[in-house]
């Protein structure tokens, strides 16, 4: 653990989720080769009430064995939004997993994924919990002893049927200081639409916030979303490419859109410019180098630089109208790569200028 850097100062513990909901705002959801330092430090910067991160093993956190977990888990320099997710079974396991993440990565908060279908997770956590819930009730006593920190949970409403409030309800006695509910059961993996009737539902039934998840893909659908009584709107989806989203969801609220004279969905809901985007988008790609790009494991005074193959299902996302650039932008590998492709496009807005 010496190579990871100095973490930031946490903010005072517990309490993180209740001064942050007093906020306008929304969340990004923590999305596996999505939400990754890079992507929360752009989503922070345009006022994302916190992030969180791609979700990690609690067992190869606290028995080792998953370098990857390092680099999920380590903050960029001076990120304090960041809570932690951690997925496991074991009581045991998730509690010093729990002590090792504080320690380890000064999150706000940790997390407790609960609604990840993916098959590879299936008996270590996740979604699994949702057929036997007393087993997760278990898991957030046990993090929130080993912890001061805030210790909340993700669900969906099932496994393969609407037993949602329910399981809410256990995870608020147990002590879960917030609830994220995305609207579809395990069964469902990612086909239909998101239920938000019942998460309403769930945010009526108990006395623990309560976010909402699930097929938000601009702020008119936030702000509709959040008027069903969630505490807040939770953004996966809808951020990639576009973390604009959450400025306009911070500022644009029901005070601010009246005193501006404009729809919920006029222009401050607008995507920037196209100069604008390809700058931003550049920026995501100087992140990922300088984030990733770390002493080499096996080759003392190296460095081993970045790769830019996990933004190439991202850049096209910033640049949607421009499908003739969209080959390029996923064949990239380096920083180079996207340099050349992209800086055309912001030197135009610096011509006008």
């Amino acid at each position: 653990m010496s190579a990871l850097p100095t973490p930031p100062t946490p903010l005072p513990a517990p309490g993180f989720y209740r001064r942050r909901l007093a906020l306008p705002g929304a969340v990004l959801a923590p999305m596996a080769g999505y939400s990754d330092a890079p992507m929360r430090q752009l989503a922070a910067e345009q006022g994302a009430l916190w992030t969180v991160s791609e979700m990690i093993s609690a067992r190869g956190l606290a028995l080792g064995g998953e370098n990857e977990s390092l680099h999920l888990g380590r903050p960029h320099p001076g990120e304090y939004l960041r809570v932690v997710q951690l997925f496991g079974a074991d009581p045991d396991i998730l509690a010093d997993a729990t002590r090792k993440t504080e320690a380890w990565f000064t999150p706000a908060a940790i997390d407790l994924n609960m609604g990840c279908p993916v098959p590879k997770v299936r008996g270590k956590g996740g979604s699994c919990l949702l057929q036997t819930p007393e087993t997760a009730y278990a898991l957030v006593k046990a993090m929130k002893a080993a912890t001061p920190l805030d210790v909340s949970a993700k669900i969906r409403l099932g496994w393969d049927e609407n037993r949602s409030i329910e399981i809410a309800q256990g995870l608020a006695e147990a002590g879960a200081a917030v609830i994220t509910v995305h609207g579809r059961t395990a069964a469902q993996r990612y086909t239909g639409e998101a239920d938000w009737e019942a998460i309403a539902q769930v945010a009526a039934s108990v006395p623990t916030p309560v976010i909402g998840s699930g097929d938000v893909l601009t702020p008119a659908q936030a702000r509709e979303r959040r008027a069903l009584g969630v505490a807040a709107v939770m953004i996966g989806r809808g951020a990639v490419g576009n973390p604009w989203i959450f400025q306009a969801l911070a500022s644009a609220t029901e005070e601010e859109q009246a005193a501006r004279n404009r729809p919920g969905d006029g222009e401050g809901d607008r995507v920037p410019a196209l100069p604008i985007r390809a700058a931003v988008a550049l920026r995501h790609a100087e992140l990922q180098h300088r984030f990733y790009t770390v002493p080499h494991r096996f080759h003392p005074g190296e460095m081993k630089v970045a790769s830019m193959r996990p933004l190439r299902k991202v850049l096209p996302k910033y640049l949607p109208e421009l499908t003739e650039l969209h080959p390029a932008l996923t064949s990239v590998e380096t920083l180079q790569d996207v340099q050349a492709i992209l800086r055309p496009l912001v030197q135009e807005q610096c011509e006008r200028v």
